[in-house]
């Protein structure tokens, strides 16, 4: 056998074993939707729905499709613990959260491209390596939660406690709101949104954050943007995560402060939060 033919084994053999991973990936797929498809949601799973601020005021079509979807998640996300358990409760409260972001969404498959969910008992500690002025330097940096790389990373103490009660922050809704941006490509603070809507979008949402921003350098004179906070001056991508925590956190005081922000998520989400929730 020559270098030629031998290389075109070698191919051959590549392509093979290539086709054979993702037939058994679809496969694998298939029987976890299958498994989902049939499973159906427990009752001890919807007494947890029922103690979270956002579930008892959903429509009763929006509660089963809520709960469908759930299953879903959990059923096609690997689940992840770090020192803790991974327990049923996180599961469901994970994906509830997850879901309620999507619930009027079309994405049918339920954050396709999320694969791993890590959970930590409590705040963790990172190396992040900084640049300034082409001087690097390591430091620890303290997180309640990330997304990047087809991964959610879930700190369960602050998760839980924000889950049951309305407090302005909501660690899965922003990194879901995060994993929602990233649906086109592309972590932006554009979401994927109709054409027509673009425009009015960015108009909205970005003076918002250049004045958020211009308040936040200053650090005085904070206004009506002391509800939004600093950490959502940070950039585009977190101004939108942050806004759609209060979006759902505190719907009723951002619908007053910033009506028109409100109305560009109410229109985005299709849902109106102020409505679902009291405070």
């Amino acid at each position: 056998m020559d270098y030629y033919q031998r290389l075109n084994l070698l191919f051959v053999t590549i392509g093979a074993i290539a086709l054979g991973l993702y037939l058994f990936l679809y496969l694998k797929r298939q029987h976890l939707l299958q498994r989902a498809r049939q499973a159906t949601f427990k009752e001890k799973h919807r007494k947890l729905l029922q103690k979270t601020p956002h579930y008892n005021n959903l429509t009763d079509e929006d509660k089963e499709k809520i709960e469908h979807s759930i299953i879903l998640f959990a059923y096609t996300k690997e689940f992840v613990g770090v020192g803790v358990d991974v327990s049923e409760e996180m599961k469901v409260i994970i994906g509830f959260y997850a879901c309620l972001l999507l619930l009027h969404i079309k994405d049918s498959h339920c954050y396709e491209n999320l694969q791993t969910i890590i959970i930590y008992p409590s705040a963790v500690a990172i190396d992040t390596v900084q640049n300034s002025g082409g001087i690097y330097t390591k430091e620890k940096f303290v997180i309640e939660g990330q997304s990047s790389n087809n991964t959610v990373i879930i700190i369960w103490h602050e998760a839980r406690q924000e889950a049951y009660h309305l407090r302005h922050n909501n660690v899965i809704v922003h990194e879901f709101a995060h994993e929602i941006d990233f649906l086109d490509g592309e972590i932006d603070g554009i979401p994927p949104i109709e054409k027509s809507k673009y425009h009015e979008w960015c108009q909205v949402l970005f003076g918002d954050y250049k004045k958020l921003s211009e308040v936040a350098l200053k650090n005085r004179d904070w206004g009506r943007y002391k509800l939004l906070g600093a950490y959502a001056a940070t950039n585009e991508a977190e101004f939108f995560a942050v806004v759609t925590e209060r979006f759902f956190e505190s719907p009723n005081h951002l619908k007053r402060t910033f009506p028109e922000l409100y109305n560009e998520l109410e229109s985005f989400y299709h849902i109106d939060t102020a409505a679902l929730v009291k405070k």
